[in-house]
């Protein structure tokens, strides 16, 4: 390097600015690699989001790990599949129309059935989602306790289903299950 008289020698061949800091706008080389970083971070994880819901499992595969035992007449859930409170949400075709419902051990310990529908919403075949304790209306956001699913009736609370302890497992019979077909009358969304 050329040495001017009264200057330093500069060796790292940095730009250097008034006070011999980095110079403004001096490594904007790196600035469209840290924007397509961020891109990219951006975009994994949107694709994480919509792979997580395309990729879920069906309710019949559900259904399957559980452990869930299904005969001509009835459906039989083990308890133990409910033991951790988490609902199990199944569907049936019956009577030409696929019925959806759920089971759940709610947090006093009484295993619960009830169709995944209500006597307002139905129609907009949407269902319920669990939140922790609580069943959440997908179309208007009602929340109800798990305490009250098969216990209040009518309005938005999910629609009871007839269901019965039999040894280690809950028993719904299918012509119970059928008996909501008129809560199903388009296709789930």
């Amino acid at each position: 390097m050329k040495k001017n008289a009264g200057q330093k020698e500069t060796s790292n061949g940095t730009p250097q600015g008034a006070a011999g800091g980095p110079r403004p706008g001096g490594g904007k080389g790196k600035r469209p690699l840290l924007l397509a970083a961020v891109f990219l971070g951006v975009a994994a994880i949107g694709a994480a989001g919509w792979f997580g819901n395309f990729f879920q499992d069906s309710p019949a595969e559900r259904a399957r790990k559980a452990g869930v035992i299904e005969t001509a007449d009835a459906v039989r859930i083990p308890l133990s599949a409910l033991e951790s409170g988490k609902a199990i949400f199944l569907e049936a075709d019956l009577e030409g129309r696929r019925i959806h419902y759920f089971a759940v051990k709610s947090s006093d310990g009484v295993h619960r059935a009830a169709y995944d529908a209500c006597d307002v919403c139905f129609r907009a075949n949407k269902g319920y989602r669990q939140e922790g304790d609580l069943m959440v209306c997908n179309n208007c956001g009602q929340t109800f306790p798990s305490v009250k699913v098969n216990e209040l009736k009518g309005g938005c609370n999910p629609a009871p289903l007839v269901r019965t302890v039999d040894g280690d497992h809950l028993l719904i019979r299918k012509k119970d299950i059928a008996a909501g077909s008129g809560y199903f009358v388009g296709q789930r969304s």
